[in-house]
């Protein structure tokens, strides 16, 4: 019997195919059910159920009763009872449940009728603790692993048996780094996944543009399986980038005024981070996995809604100094980048504190080992 894993984001996503990863070297098979969003597909990790992309790309949270209203106007309603039935069809199919990502995810997770474990990646006791509501869902898990230790303590003060486990420390192991080319500053562009992605990449590559007027710049743009790549690229032309096509893997090359290159990449976006100098992101998981590998996270503020601030605030707890927030007004950015990229100390210092923020790895393993176990248990 194989393994269900259930998610709600594209990070999400990345963690719980990592973890799967770590399970096929146990003899167990892995498949995922996502339920915001789709094409995170992969030949080892094959998608199942109902899925769709809806406005907020899952983000209803924290109030926003306009993200809601527009995925319900989208059919998330119809969604969800497909969802359910879905989960509530699989029933004795698999051997464990894995829900990564928060409680929505674990609640649904739960009309499987199947052990579950709960990979819990969006509270922390940095930011959010998870509330006594929460708890309560989290007590019907046969196991849960959290981000950090101080989430673990709170939780165990309130009865709650859990571990500790960051995966997206691991995302970037085992992944073959990207040879980059010798570029004074070298830029990985995290825009994300969701909707907003799109205006965001426009927003990093006016970043990019004014900051290689002081400095020579190579970037490649993480492109997420959610985003069309043809679209980033119209909308680019249209700003005065040159687009040349390219492959599968690096779908065109965009550059302007001979001293800009920004390479799209539909790789694994962990592959850029080795040799980069720093990264400039909009994204969740991504930004923490740069973090993670002592990569220099740079964010703006575009103030485009309240979600969004209480997002970047969240990250800037999580991440503490590794993480440098900037106006999002492009040139006023692209200055403060540049003083960036010539301060090697102060790049050093970020790394530092990202590497130690994220934690240590081994969290797939642990966590893949602590499923096979429960996966031997459930079989006998």
């Amino acid at each position: 019997m194989s393994v269900l894993f259930v998610t709600n984001g594209h990070g999400e996503a990345a963690i719980a195919a990592r973890i799967a990863r770590e399970l096929r070297a146990f003899g167990h098979e892995a498949v995922h059910f996502p339920l915001v969003g789709s094409g995170f597909e992969a030949v080892d990790f094959p998608e199942v159920g109902p899925r769709a992309a809806l406005p907020s790309g899952g983000l209803v949270a924290m109030g926003n009763l306009g993200n809601l209203v527009r995925d319900v106007r989208a059919g998330f309603l119809s969604l969800l009872k497909r969802q359910l039935a879905f989960l509530r069809g699989s029933a004795g199919r698999h051997a464990v449940v894995v829900a990564v990502g928060d409680v929505y995810a674990l609640a649904l997770a739960y009309r499987a009728r199947t052990p579950t474990v709960f990979v819990g990646t969006a509270k922390s006791e940095y930011v959010t603790p998870y509330g006594w509501i929460e708890r309560c869902f989290m007590r019907h898990a046969a196991l849960l692993f959290v981000r950090d230790d101080p989430t673990v303590a709170a939780l165990r003060a309130n009865g709650l048996r859990a571990s500790t486990a960051n995966v997206i420390v691991d995302l970037a192991s085992d992944v073959q780094p990207y040879r980059w080319p010798p570029a004074q500053a070298r830029l990985v562009l995290l825009p994300g996944s969701r909707e907003d992605a799109y205006a965001d990449a426009a927003l990093l590559m006016e970043v990019v543009q004014n900051v290689a007027r002081a400095r020579c710049v190579y970037a490649m743009l993480s492109v997420a399986p959610s985003l069309d790549a043809s679209r980033l690229a119209a909308s680019f032309a249209a700003h005065g980038w040159q687009i040349a096509p390219g492959s599968q893997t690096e779908p065109f090359v965009a550059s302007i005024e001979g001293k800009a290159v920004v390479t799209a990449w539909r790789g694994d976006f962990a592959a850029l981070f080795g040799e980069a100098t720093l990264a400039l992101g909009q994204a969740g998981t991504a930004n923490e996995a740069a973090a993670a590998c002592g990569l220099p996270v740079v964010a703006l503020e575009t103030r485009r809604s309240g979600r969004e601030g209480w997002y970047r605030m969240r990250q800037a707890r999580l991440l503490g100094a590794a993480l440098e927030v900037l106006p999002g007004d492009p040139v006023t950015a692209a200055s403060s980048v540049v003083e960036l990229l010539d301060d090697a100390a102060r790049r050093g210092e970020m790394g530092a504190t990202g590497r130690a923020r994220m934690g240590a790895p081994g969290g797939a393993a642990l966590v893949a080992g602590a499923i096979a176990a429960r996966a031997e248990a459930s079989r006998a």
